[in-house]
C-alpha cells in the first residue's frame, strides 16, 4: 500500500496544475535570506543535501507559493514539494509561508495549502521547529482578518505541517489513503493502529471534513471557495459589508420578536426560514403535536435542506475525536447568498453533534455569513458515553456561541425539541416553528413521572406544558409558524 501510494504522489506544482485553472498559476517572489555554510548551525553536509534535493525536484525550497485561480475563484495557494528534504520545515520555508499569508491579507484572499510534509527540519534544530510559531501567528492574523483557509491534505501529511497548516485550517480535506498524522511512520509506537494515521481515520475521528479523490478536487475546492472566498472582500462582521455574498437575502426577519432589531441583526439582515414541507392544520392538543414531530414520516433536515440550498457542502467533525450522524452542519447557497447550517436530524444529538455545531457557528460569524439552524431532536444524549464526552461543556458551547454570534441567525424548529438539548440551537427573537412539531422543557412523559402521575396522564400533561406551535407564538418563544410555499405563513 505504501509503494502504491508514493507512485502515485505528484509533485508541488504536479499538485498545482491538477486543481488550478490552466495558466492562471503566477509564483510569488521567494524572500531572500542570507545563510551561513550548511545551515543556522553548521550541520555538515546540510548543503549538499539541500543541492541534491534541488537537482532532484527543480526547486530551491520544499514549498511553492503563487496566486491562482480554482472554479474560476482566486486564492493563494501554498504546495509542499515531499522530494525536497521530505517537505520539511526549515527557515525559508517558514519565510515564504509568512510572505503567503501576508499577500492573502492585503490582497483579501482565501488560502489554499496542499501539504505534503514530514515535519521540521532537523538539520537547522530548534530554529526549524520555531517555524511552526509563525505559521500560527499567520494563521492567526489571516483568521482575524476574515479570510477563509483551506486545506488540502496530501501523502504524507505529519508533524507541525499537520498541527498547523492542517489541522488549523478551516476546511480540511484529504486524498484518499493519505497518511495524516502526528506522528510520521518513523516515529510513531510500533504497535499502534495504522488506520488512525490515514485521511480516512482522521475523518472518522472528526479531524477532517471531507475525503476526496484526486479527479473530484478541483470541483470541491472550486464549491468552498465559491462560498467562502466570496465574503473576503468584506471586513468581517463588523465592517458591514463581509456577509454580503450575492444577493441581499430576505429583510422580512429583521426586527426581534418585539418588533426591535435585535442583537443578531447583522449584515445583510438575517436569512428567511424554510417553508414547511407538510401542510397541517394547527394541533388541537398537546399530545397530537408530540405524535406528529414523532411521526416517522414527517420531513427531516436533509429534506429541509435540499429544498432550501441551491448548492451546499458540508463540515464534518468537532475536532476533538468525535462525529455526529445526527447533526448536519456546512455551508450553502440560497439565492446567490452564503449561508452556514447547522440542523439536528431527530436523534440525541451526541456532544460531538454540539461541537460541530458550535465550530460552524464561529467560523461563519468570524466570515460574517448568516446562520441557519434546525431543530429536531428529543433531547441531549444523556447515557454514560455521552457524560463522559462532555455534554454539559459541548451544551454550553453550543448557547456560547449562538448568544455570541454577530451575524444573524434564523432558527426553525422542524420537529422535536426537548428541553436544552433542542434550545441550545435556538436563537431568541427569531425562531419559526413548523405545524408538526413541538417544543417542551421536558417530555411529556417525564413530565408526568416526575409529577408522581400514572403514565395515562402524559397526553394531559402535554397540554398543560403549552408545547404546541401555536402555543409557542403566544408565549413569545416563537415568532410565527411557517408555512408550506404556496400558503402564507401563521
Amino acid at each position: 500500500m505504501k509503494r502504491a501510494l508514493a507512485a502515485e504522489r505528484l509533485t508541488a506544482r504536479e499538485s498545482l496544475d491538477a486543481l488550478t485553472d490552466p495558466g492562471s498559476f503566477t509564483e510569488l517572489p521567494a524572500p531572500a535570506r542570507p545563510s551561513r555554510p550548511d545551515g543556522p548551525l553548521g550541520w555538515a553536509g546540510y548543503d549538499a543535501s539541500r543541492a541534491r534535493a534541488a537537482g532532484r525536484t527543480g526547486e530551491d525550497e520544499s514549498v511553492v507559493c503563487g496566486t491562482a485561480r480554482v472554479g474560476g475563484r482566486e486564492a493563494v495557494l501554498v504546495s509542499f514539494e515531499f522530494g525536497f528534504l521530505g517537505g520539511s520545515l526549515g527557515e525559508r520555508t517558514g519565510d515564504r509561508l509568512e510572505a503567503a499569508y501576508t499577500h492573502a491579507r492585503e490582497h483579501r484572499l482565501p488560502l489554499v495549502s496542499l501539504i505534503a510534509t514530514g515535519g521540521s527540519r532537523m538539520q537547522e534544530g530548534m530554529l526549524a521547529l520555531t517555524q511552526l510559531q509563525r505559521v500560527a501567528r499567520q494563521s492567526v492574523l489571516t483568521r482575524a482578518a476574515g479570510l477563509p483557509q483551506i486545506a488540502v491534505l496530501r501523502d504524507p501529511t505529519t508533524g507541525g505541517g499537520w498541527a498547523t497548516l492542517g489541522a488549523g485550517a478551516d476546511v480540511v480535506l484529504a486524498l484518499p489513503g493519505a497518511q495524516v498524522g502526528f506522528a510520521g511512520s518513523r516515529v510513531r509506537p510500533a504497535d499502534a493502529d495504522p488506520g488512525a494515521y490515514t485521511a480516512e481515520g482522521q475523518y472518522a475521528a472528526g479531524h477532517v471534513d471531507a475525503v476526496v479523490p484526486r479527479a473530484e478536487l478541483p470541483g470541491v475546492v472550486g464549491g468552498w471557495l465559491r462560498l467562502l472566498g466570496g465574503v473576503a472582500g468584506g471586513a468581517g462582521p463588523d465592517g458591514g459589508d463581509a456577509g454580503a455574498v450575492g444577493g441581499a437575502g430576505s429583510d422580512a426577519c429583521d426586527a426581534g420578536a418585539d418588533g426591535s432589531a435585535g442583537s443578531h441583526a447583522g449584515p445583510g439582515g438575517p436569512v428567511e426560514p424554510p417553508a414547511a414541507l407538510a401542510a397541517a392544520e394547527p394541533a388541537a392538543t398537546g399530545w397530537e403535536a408530540v405524535l406528529r414531530a414523532r411521526d416517522p414520516r414527517r420531513p427531516r433536515a436533509e429534506a429541509y435542506l435540499d429544498a432550501y440550498f441551491d448548492v451546499r457542502l458540508p463540515l464534518s467533525g468537532d475536532r476533538a475525536g468525535g462525529t455526529d450522524p445526527g447533526m448536519l452542519c456546512g455551508f450553502g447557497l440560497r439565492g446567490g447568498r452564503t449561508v452556514a447550517y447547522a440542523a439536528q436530524c431527530g436523534t440525541a444529538t451526541l456532544p460531538a453533534g454540539y461541537r460541530t455545531a458550535a465550530r460552524v457557528i464561529r467560523l461563519a460569524d468570524r466570515l460574517g455569513i448568516p446562520v441557519l439552524t434546525l431543530v429536531d431532536t428529543p433531547g441531549a444524549a444523556n447515557d454514560a458515553a455521552a457524560e463522559r464526552s462532555g455534554a454539559g461543556a459541548a451544551i454550553a458551547d453550543t448557547f456560547a456561541a449562538v448568544a455570541g454570534a454577530r451575524v444573524p441567525v434564523t432558527t426553525l424548529l422542524i420537529g422535536e425539541g426537548g428541553s436544552g438539548g433542542a434550545l441550545a440551537l435556538a436563537v431568541p427573537g427569531n425562531t419559526w416553528v413548523t405545524p408538526d412539531s413541538y417544543f417542551s422543557v421536558i417530555a411529556p412523559e417525564l413530565a408526568a413521572a416526575i409529577l408522581k402521575r400514572p403514565p395515562e396522564e402524559a397526553p394531559a400533561t402535554a397540554g398543560q406544558l403549552r408545547l404546541r406551535p401555536q402555543d409557542l407564538v403566544d408565549l413569545g418563544v416563537a415568532r410565527g409558524i411557517v408555512a408550506p410555499e404556496d400558503q402564507d405563513p401563521a
